[in-house]
């Protein structure tokens, strides 16, 4: 089983962004990358074409936050995002997929495999770079994004 692949793509990438929050976009046919969240295991799953390609720690909401359940496309993409609700905290390579809800790179990658965000789906930056890159290149459509417990 693959634990690290930080070296699938290089980097820079066009960056997409928008404006703001968005409504949940509907998962509609089949995708090249599915993304799976395990909030149980704080573990992340990438296939890509039906494939397992990678499996990465993550960290999810702490002790009285939320990360949400359910499946999604991405809405937008920010690569050098910064919290409006948390003090500017960095958010790199980030790719919201519910409202103010994200998977990003995170600069406490000593908490990745434990409950530490507000919310988000942190990773480790050179993985959260990988999905940003993937997803850049072919299409938030190409991307499905589920959490599960």
């Amino acid at each position: 089983m693959i634990t690290r692949r930080a070296t699938l793509m290089g980097a820079g990438a066009a960056l997409l962004t928008g404006t703001g929050a968005q409504a949940a976009a509907p998962v509609k046919g089949p995708v090249r990358h599915e993304v799976f969240v395990s909030l149980d295991a704080q573990e992340m799953r990438v296939l890509l074409d039906g494939r397992l390609d990678a499996v990465w720690p993550v960290s999810t909401a702490r002790r009285g936050k939320v990360t949400p359940k359910g499946s999604w496309s991405p809405n937008f993409l920010s690569r050098h995002h910064r919290s409006s609700l948390y003090g500017g905290a960095p958010m790199p390579f980030s790719i919201f997929f519910h409202g103010n809800y994200a998977i990003h790179g995170t600069t406490e990658v000593v908490k990745l495999g434990q409950p530490a965000s507000a919310g988000c789906v942190r990773l480790a930056p050179e993985n959260a770079e990988i999905l940003f890159d993937r997803v850049t290149r072919d299409g938030l459509r190409q991307m499905r994004i589920t959490i599960t417990a």
